[in-house]
């Protein structure tokens, strides 16, 4: 007996357990994507026109790739559904390149553990600009150059530093870029002409001398040195310029880690700049978050010129990075220097941690300085993803329906014979605990039970026996692989 003759037989097109992951669940995304939510989901995803820091530790499977795909959806439908001003929503998912880049200038032959306490929250804070700067400037560039919104002087200074520093994308070479950029956000301040332009004065007079000099055949005054002192003394004012880019743009690339941007781009695209728009101006030449909130603080009033009224950021797959692999250490290492309550309640800037449950466990052996300066018991904290038997249910039965093309539409509770009560169901499906755990199981379940019979002789309810024997496999197999005993 084939699994689509089942589906079939109930009106279902397609298997609504044969994806496991949310990211590619087509389901999900159709019908579950904006009503099925977490009973904690209110205090997670909160006011949009509010952003707010939220913790969540979930394991895997429990559901936080799906929270973050529900977040995305409705700050869209925020920003789509009014006057209100939307949410920049920062996507901080991936920390591969960032990493990458990291262990290459800290060190590549040291131990990977050693490496990662060195990471710091200004790692964080250049690596959420890069993402918040690089993502905003695209937006710039491909909207029609009449919706621009209009900034003022400052801010276009302020966003040409941030993307010379920040802008990470690779679609175009960098100083293209940039310069379509001040284009389009009408930063045309040129740097101080006089310079360049007494060096080349110079250069021209000393070039026709010598020519004057060597058609009349005085070409004595060559041997004098004072000439040549003059020349070098015109270039100086353009030469000590350019040493000093190229010194504030060797100490900015060194104190950004995980940044992309090499001394020579960023050394000209900074003397491109009037000095007077750079100085006193933060730079991340320390390795300090200092001047980083103040950037943050620069990029938020860009945001605001631009109709946003807040943003967020939003942390998920910290334990994929291969560097990372799972190790509960290594996130710790990583995740730890975030865990800072000024910048988690930095004003008009929200974080929604979705975290690996194992994390849970160092910080109820954490001390008194980190509960501190963390404040966990203000960061709207969910310590376990958990989820019922009952709403396990209720994600299997609207998936169910989701993927049914029969009126009436099919239920779970359809799938099973009389011998299976709804309390025996709920009592079972609570002990595979998550969403992802409840799809496999139900897909094991299915292709148990049709294997277990014929097309000729089909049967097309589940019996309590095939239930109960497939549950306590599956079970079994659950706990061995949360021990690391057995791949599942």
């Amino acid at each position: 007996m084939k699994i689509q003759d089942f589906l079939e037989h109930h009106g279902i097109a397609g298997n609504p357990f044969a994806e496991e992951e949310a990211q590619n669940d087509a389901v999900f995304k159709r019908s579950c994507l904006e009503t099925t939510f977490h009973p904690a989901w209110d205090k997670i995803f909160g006011d949009p026109s509010e952003p707010s820091t939220s913790i969540v530790f979930g394991e895997k499977g429990a559901g936080k790739t799906a929270l973050k795909l529900q977040m995305l959806r409705q700050y869209q439908a925020h920003a789509d559904s009014g006057p209100e001003a939307a949410t920049f929503v920062v996507l901080y998912d991936d920390f591969n390149p960032f990493l990458d880049r990291f262990v290459s200038r800290v060190g590549l032959s040291r131990p990977v553990e050693r490496v990662l306490s060195q990471w710091k929250l200004w790692d964080h804070m250049d690596a959420i600009l890069a993402l918040g700067v690089t993502q905003l400037v695209d937006r710039l560039l491909t909207m029609p150059a009449r919706d621009v919104p209009t900034l003022s002087a400052s801010q276009s200074r302020d966003l040409a530093v941030l993307a010379a520093c920040y802008d990470q994308s690779t679609a175009e070479p960098f100083p293209k870029r940039w310069r379509q950029l001040r284009q389009r956000i009408g930063y045309r301040r040129p740097a101080g002409l006089w310079p360049l332009a007494l060096g080349i004065l110079a250069t021209v007079v000393m070039a026709a001398a010598l020519l004057y000099s060597g058609k009349q055949g005085t070409l004595s005054w060559t041997s004098l040195w004072w000439p040549w002192i003059l020349l070098v003394g015109a270039w100086l004012p353009w030469g000590w310029r350019r040493l000093r880019s190229l010194w504030r743009s060797l100490r900015i690339v060194r104190s950004m880690r995980t940044g992309n941007r090499t001394i020579g781009q960023l050394s000209r695209a900074l003397a491109r700049m009037p000095e007077v728009d750079l100085a006193g101006q933060p730079l991340p030449q320390l390795p300090r978050s200092d001047d980083r909130y103040e950037l943050f603080t620069k990029l938020q009033s860009v945001l605001g010129a631009c109709g946003y009224g807040g943003m967020v950021v939003i942390v998920d797959r910290l334990d994929e990075p291969h560097l990372i692999n799972g190790s509960a250490e290594r996130m710790r290492q990583v995740i730890w220097p975030i865990l800072d309550n000024k910048f988690l309640k930095s004003p008009g800037l929200g974080f929604k941690l979705l975290l690996p449950v194992e994390l849970y466990r160092f910080i109820e052996r954490e001390d008194e300085a980190f509960n501190q300066r963390a404040r966990l018991d203000k960061q709207n904290l969910v310590p376990s993803l958990e989820w019922s038997g009952e709403t396990l249910y209720d994600i299997a039965s609207m998936r169910v329906q989701a993927a049914s093309v029969g009126e009436p539409p099919a239920t779970l509770a359809a799938f099973f014979d009389d011998s299976v009560d709804k309390r025996r169901l709920l009592d079972g499906l609570r002990t595979v605990r998550v969403p992802r755990q409840l799809f496999k199981f139900l897909y094991r379940l299915l292709v148990s039970h049709c294997h277990a019979h014929t097309s000729e002789q089909p049967v097309y309810q589940i019996p309590i026996e095939r239930f109960d024997s497939v549950l306590a496999v599956y079970c079994r197999d659950q706990d061995a692989f949360d021990r690391g005993l057995a791949p599942r």
